[in-house]
């Protein structure tokens, strides 16, 4: 069984996120988007309602699973089976970013593989960080999320 998994920390999950996932969809038997937890972070929303916002956007996708983990990704990988990690890439510096994480991964992670996908033009504009700016200061990110 082909498993990947798609690790961040979705606060809030965007439509960049949501198309990233659909695309891999067809080339995996099962997507895990999957909640990394850093408790060094502070976050806009709890756990809880990222996770409860995830199961809604994927709720009539079988093929995706959500899940949260504490610690490396790579030992996440391992423990849920999946050979396989799913990030997007937006531009340049994300792939700069992605490309050394990915190196990592691979010597920690027993050959983890790195799937790269392009955001599509309408969506690489769109991060999580500057939809919670939008959010934190009243303006509508409607247009943003899922």
């Amino acid at each position: 069984m082909k498993v990947a998994v798609f690790p961040g920390s979705f606060d809030p999950i965007t439509i960049g996120h949501t198309d990233l996932v659909e695309r891999a969809c067809p080339l995996f038997d099962k997507v895990i988007v999957a909640i990394g937890i850093n408790n060094k972070k502070q976050y806009l929303y709890s756990l809880d309602q990222r996770m409860n916002r995830l199961n809604k956007v994927f709720a009539d996708n079988p093929k995706v699973i959500v899940d949260s983990f504490e610690g490396l990704t790579a030992e996440y990988c391992k423990s849920v089976g999946a050979r396989y990690l799913l990030r997007g890439l937006r531009n340049a510096s994300d792939f700069d970013y992605e490309k050394t994480i990915s190196q990592l991964n691979q010597i920690i992670g027993d050959e983890l593989e790195t799937l790269f996908l392009i955001s599509r033009p309408q969506y690489s504009h769109i991060s999580s960080t500057i939809v919670r700016e939008i959010i934190g200061a009243g303006g509508d990110a409607s247009p943003f999320l899922p």
